[in-house]
């Protein structure tokens, strides 16, 4: 049996089952295995795969069941998805090694009486491709199937951008995201690290958004690579690292990061601080809070305090305290969809309807931190009005004491990044 097929397999009915991350169970899972790099790539890309095809790839498989999708055993359809990815999406892959290795799979995983009907369904497909075709057509039900993406996604999207951007930016979240790093100026430079990466074999070139950044089109197991451990540079997407030069901290400054975790932005600032003065690092996870204090002792910064608070709180222990203040918020994610495989089937309406409140509430609180002449920068990871601007903007008509310096959203087609929205605001004397 297929052990790479078997483990992509096991972590896709996790994921779907119990609710697991995608990002998070590959990567325990290839920790465990220790696979070869060819079969890593191969394995990320059955799980990713299947995992952004989604409601599509459920569509693809229902036109060959003689009975309703939810009629399938969960382990049974996990062995389909990857099987129908495998057909349907891995050109590389012979439709007859898909089979077979399905099949022999689904004896161990689900049972010996699951091979007849896994073997049926794909059997099926192969001697029928076309009956599950997807229509080429611009309506938005169409542009959902063809580009992974729930409907009210899409629905979402065109209303607020136009279809003709709508369409750009779900192909924008289908294509492969390029490993970023941030290089750690404390210790080392662009060029070193540059040199060190090819050392190690990686194509890799310099960022032109952040000043910082490294770009990186190939890597392997990132437990081994050396610059990371020695903490020369941490993962972060270039418009991410956008934000903590947005607010520009300055050595010995008091700087509060509202909602901080893991800690990629809490420990850019202190480097731009030199690692001189005090960031409060907060958040409302004490084990996210460990994940803070363990970069920023990897990147051997010292000046980072991880809290354990609610961002809505800060307002009443901070008065009127902080130099600069960052308030990356919790949003919907619809900029990096992309980067996480799982998270555009994970988020609903009802969570981009609840999320301004939220957003407002931490914010109007982050402001209350800021002595007068203060800086703050609100800034997300998606694309919505509703989580940006229209959140700054009612901040600032019931806040007169406090004025727009500037406001920018970074859309994922255009700079080639994950998407990004930054505000940033300055309190009155």
């Amino acid at each position: 049996m297929d052990t790479v097929r078997f483990a992509a397999t096991k972590i896709l009915f996790d994921i779907t089952t119990n609710g697991a991350y995608s990002n998070v169970a590959l990567a325990q899972m290839l920790r465990e295995k220790k696979f070869s790099d060819i079969d890593r790539k191969f394995c990320t890309e059955l799980v990713y795969g299947a995992v952004k095809a989604g409601a599509s790839l459920d569509w693809k498989i229902s036109r060959y069941l003689n009975r309703p999708l939810n009629k399938v055993d969960e382990k049974i359809l996990a062995v389909l998805r990857i099987g129908m990815y495998q057909i349907f999406f891995l050109d590389r892959v012979p439709n007859s090694a898909a089979v077979n290795e399905s099949v022999e799979l689904s004896k161990k995983f689900c049972g010996l009486g699951a091979s007849k009907f896994v073997n049926g369904v794909l059997r099926s497909a192969v001697r029928d491709p076309h009956k599950s075709d997807f229509s080429t057509g611009d309506d938005v039900k169409s542009l959902a199937l063809r580009t992974f993406h729930p409907l009210w996604l899409v629905k979402l999207f065109a209303e607020e951008f136009g279809l003709d951007v709508a369409k750009k930016i779900l192909d924008f979240d289908n294509t492969d995201p390029p490993l970023c790093l941030r290089v750690n100026f404390l210790k080392t430079n662009r060029e070193n690290v540059l040199d060190a990466l090819k050392i190690f074999g990686l194509q890799a070139e310099p960022s032109t958004l952040a000043p910082e950044g490294i770009i990186c089109r190939g890597h392997g197991a990132l437990d081994k690579f050396q610059p990371l451990r020695e903490g020369l540079c941490q993962v972060q997407d270039e418009s991410s690292m956008t934000v903590a030069r947005t607010l520009d901290p300055k050595p010995g400054e008091f700087v509060i990061d509202c909602c901080a975790a893991p800690g990629g932005k809490s420990t850019h600032l202190a480097e731009l601080m030199q690692n001189r003065g005090k960031i409060i690092a907060a958040d409302i996870y004490d084990t996210k809070l460990e994940h803070v204090a363990q970069n920023a002792n990897r990147l051997g910064i010292k000046i980072i305090e991880p809290l354990l608070i609610d961002a809505r709180k800060l307002g009443d222990k901070f008065p009127a305290q902080a130099d600069k203040v960052l308030v990356d918020v919790p949003c919907s994610g619809l900029g990096v969809l992309r980067r996480k495989a799982d998270l555009r089937w994970k988020k609903f309406p009802d969570d981009l309807n609840a999320l301004p409140t939220l957003q407002a509430e931490i914010l109007s609180s982050a402001a209350k931190t800021l002595k007068p002449g203060g800086i703050l920068v609100y800034s997300t990871c998606t694309i919505t009005r509703r989580e940006n601007e229209s959140v700054v903007e009612n901040f600032l008509a019931s806040h007169e004491n406090f004025r727009l310096v500037e406001m920018k959203t970074l859309l994922p087609h255009v700079t080639g990044t994950d998407g990004f929205f930054s505000a940033k605001l300055i309190r009155a004397n």
